[in-house]
């Protein structure tokens, strides 16, 4: 994402070069601390960072002329460490961007407290255990109340959370000084496309499976498609619904096996992932999305889909809260994860007593930031005219968005795999892409904020291109 592995200068940095080791981009990968909380520009992120003393070091190593720039701070406002910069275009990172990146995308930073995480999740067990008995009215009475608990996270914020993004716009650039030249990377969407739009929907009972074809209608008048995540052995899933499904260009997805709080429970999962993997070949599903979003990073991968879609970049209102702090796919191993950008249906009406403008207001960011707005939406819950009406608004204000990209969650994964496929070779008149996604996919580039004196005819030496 940031950077792709540079060229090694001792046995605890890394770099970018382009030739004189004070126009590089320096990054620190040596062993020991642990990962901690720290605040780059107001924008909150989590990684190990290199002593103060390794960086000065590593400085005075390289020659030149390097200036502290850029402050690190600590959750509290202290100071812990510091981006330094070159006059020639140089940058020394105390933390490696990739590693940041990881962490933060595999939600590590809810492991700093174990016993606040243990009793979250114990309290998450007890409350899907009585759900099934506890009145309606008493669930989202309960629901709200603890909303208003979950909204005094400090990260991710909500309803957007922008520091790892901001963080890899950095990098490029940083790079680009590095380089001296304009850096090419492949745009994260084909076609020219600025944006993606993905609908999707959880069917949690037999009567949000009753409720598809009325939903269904609203997104047929618009002329759009969506995908169908549904719950086997819950209720009774006819085997024309799903081809019903599939006929009108829609995609079907599994929803875990039961929906009863223990499909990612390690010990249930090895019993019921057969049973899953039976469905998802007798429906040709190749998504999968967890109940209520119950998600563990290193369980994922093993789930055996093509794609997951379990992860919300930031929402503060689920049972499991957090979020990867992403707007774009990326690779969990080798599945490919759709994040949750956009808030869900029920949470927006039925716990915030919001409507409609809260999707707006975050696709507002996404277009502008060219991310992808994923929507999981419920028929269970899209059963009132109002609802429905909102829906319906919802899907007609971005029908027409000349740069939007109205896709299946499956064509984003199988596009985001081409796109990994992809490199960049430099040729005569400047880049070109190689790979599956060449025929789509466009170079962009970023460029670089520092001009040098020195020439620039050199090339940075990577493979390909920074990807975000």
């Amino acid at each position: 994402m940031p950077v792709e592995d540079g060229t090694p200068t001792d046995g605890e940095w890394a770099q970018l070069s382009a030739g004189a080791p004070d126009r590089a981009l320096h990054w620190w990968t040596g062993a020991g601390g642990s990962p901690a909380p720290f605040v780059i520009d107001g924008g909150r992120l989590f990684g190990r960072l290199a002593p103060a003393a390794a960086v000065v070091a590593h400085s005075a190593r390289l020659g030149g002329e390097w200036h502290p720039e850029l402050p690190v701070l600590g959750p509290d406002g202290q100071q812990v460490a510091c981006i330094w910069r070159s006059p020639e275009g140089g940058t020394i990172l105390p933390f490696d961007p990739d590693e940041v990146v990881r962490l933060v995308r595999s939600e590590a930073y809810q492991l700093q407290d174990g016993i606040a995480r243990s009793a979250k999740s114990s309290a998450r067990r007890v409350y899907y255990a009585v759900r099934p008995v506890m009145p309606r009215p008493l669930q989202i009475a309960l629901r709200r109340r603890y909303a208003a608990v979950q909204e005094r996270a400090v990260f991710p914020r909500w309803p957007a959370e922008t520091a790892l993004h901001d963080l890899a716009d950095r990098v490029l650039a940083w790079a680009a000084d590095a380089a001296g030249a304009p850096l090419p990377y492949l745009a994260p969407w084909p076609d020219g496309h600025s944006w993606a739009l993905v609908l999707t929907h959880d069917v949690e009972k037999a009567e949000g499976r009753d409720a598809i074809d009325r939903v269904r209608a609203v997104e047929a008048a618009v002329g759009v498609r969506s995908s169908w995540n549904l719950v086997p052995e819950r209720y009774d899933v006819p085997d024309t619904l799903v081809a019903r499904l599939r006929a009108a260009g829609c995609e079907v997805g599994v929803h875990g096996l039961r929906h009863d709080g223990r499909d990612l429970s390690l010990p249930t999962l090895h019993r019921r992932l057969p049973q899953m993997r039976a469905w998802a070949k007798r429906w040709d599903a190749v998504g999968f999305r967890a109940p209520a979003t119950h998600r563990v990073w290193e369980w994922m991968p093993r789930l055996g889909f093509d794609y997951d879609s379990s992860y919300p970049d930031t929402d503060p209102y689920e049972p499991m809260p957090g979020g990867c702090c992403t707007w774009l796919p990326f690779f969990n191993d080798d599945l490919v994860e759709l994040p949750i950008t956009l808030v869900q249906d029920h949470t927006a009406f039925v716990i915030l007593r919001r409507d409609e403008r809260l999707w707006h207001e975050k696709i507002d960011l996404l277009r502008k930031r060219g991310g992808m707005a994923l929507l999981v939406t419920h028929p269970d819950y899209l059963t009132g005219d109002a609802a429905l009406a909102a829906y319906r608004r919802f899907l007609e204000a971005h029908r027409d968005d000349p740069g939007v990209w109205h896709a299946l969650p499956n064509e984003v994964a199988e596009w985001w795999r081409q796109r990994a496929a992809t490199s960049l070779m430099a040729v005569a008149d400047g880049w070109a892409s190689v790979g599956p996604a060449a025929a789509r996919a466009q170079i962009r580039y970023t460029r670089p904020r520092v001009l040098t004196s020195r020439a620039t005819a050199s090339r940075p030496r990577y493979a390909g291109a920074p990807r975000r």
